[in-house]
Formats: structure tokens, C-alpha cells, sequence
């Protein structure tokens, strides 16, 4: 797989506004953020999407769920809620090919969100 903009964020090459990082995930705001809160959750096992979890062991999709709690709790997002998004593939408009989940808060977030 292609080196990406995560890998060089994970191994602290690109700078970002990390908010949340253990053993296991990296979770920093985005550049584009479509929220008042819009973080990125990416775990430091490379895997291209959702789709290829099933080819890791379910121990990294337990951390990767894990740090986005993690994450939603140290930016104390439990009281008001947050949305979870994962985008698989080019319908879905992941443009990384990298797995990684969207924290989405700070506002009411609409349904379906267009």
C-alpha cells in the first residue's frame, strides 16, 4: 500500500492537531472540518478500509472502537452526543485510502446527512 498523509502523521513526519493517541490509535481535528468537533480516528495498524478488517485479528477493530470513545471522552463529547462515520471506497467518498472513523460534534447533526 501507498504511502498516505496518516502513515506520515502517525509516524510524526505531518504535523496535526492530535487530540487523543495510545498504543494503538492516533486521533487528530481535520483540515476540512464539516462540525464544530470533526476528528479523525486512525489506528496505527494499516489497513485500507473497513472492507479489510476481517483480515486483521478482531483485537484492531476493538482498539480502533476504543479510541474513538477514547477520544470522544477526553474532548468531553459524551453530554451532547457525537456521530461515528466510517467511508468505505469511492462511493463513500473515502478519499484516504486508509481505515479511519470521523468524530462528528458540536452541533445537531441531521438524518440522513445528505
Amino acid at each position: 500500500m501507498e504511502e498516505t498523509i496518516f502513515d506520515k502523521i502517525i509516524a510524526g513526519d505531518t504535523q496535526a492537531d492530535i487530540v487523543f493517541q495510545n498504543d494503538h490509535v492516533v486521533a487528530f481535528r481535520d483540515i476540512n472540518p464539516q462540525a464544530p468537533v470533526h476528528v479523525l480516528v486512525v489506528p496505527r495498524t494499516r489497513m485500507k478500509s473497513i472492507a479489510e478488517s476481517t483480515s486483521h485479528s478482531p483485537e484492531v477493530m476493538g482498539h480502533i472502537i476504543h479510541g474513538i470513545a477514547e477520544t470522544a471522552r477526553t474532548l468531553e463529547l459524551e453530554e451532547n452526543g457525537y456521530r461515528v462515520v466510517f467511508n468505505t471506497g469511492r462511493d463513500a467518498m473515502q478519499t484516504v485510502p486508509y481505515i479511519h472513523a470521523h468524530i462528528l460534534a458540536g452541533r445537531k447533526l441531521g438524518w440522513p446527512p445528505g
